[in-house]
């Protein structure tokens, strides 16, 4: 959808509503500058998302490998506690 200002009707607008027509002229371009920069195109949106979906695929990533890391780091402390388990009963079972 696109939005255009039509600065030439708000000034004949102002102009026959009693606004001097330098005054009138005035407005109507400080209410282009003003209020159109202020509208977002859909290129802007594009470009936006396309740079948030870059970020989140990043992050994504950078997720998946601590999550990697993490779960192997779980899996050799499960083996170092099954193994110094099995030490112990081994230890106790000659012992006794």
């Amino acid at each position: 959808m696109v939005y255009a200002f039509d600065t030439l009707s708000y000034a004949r607008h102002l102009k026959e509503h009693g606004v001097p027509e330098e005054q009138a002229e005035a407005h109507a371009d400080a209410a282009r500058q003003f209020i159109m920069a202020e509208l977002v195109t859909k290129t802007d949106l594009q470009a936006a998302f396309g740079q948030l979906d870059g970020k989140i695929t990043a992050a994504t990533s950078q997720l998946d490998a601590k999550l990697d890391n993490l779960g192997l780091r779980l899996t050799v402390r499960l083996g170092v506690m099954l193994v110094a388990a099995l030490g112990i009963l081994a230890t106790l079972q000659k012992l006794l």
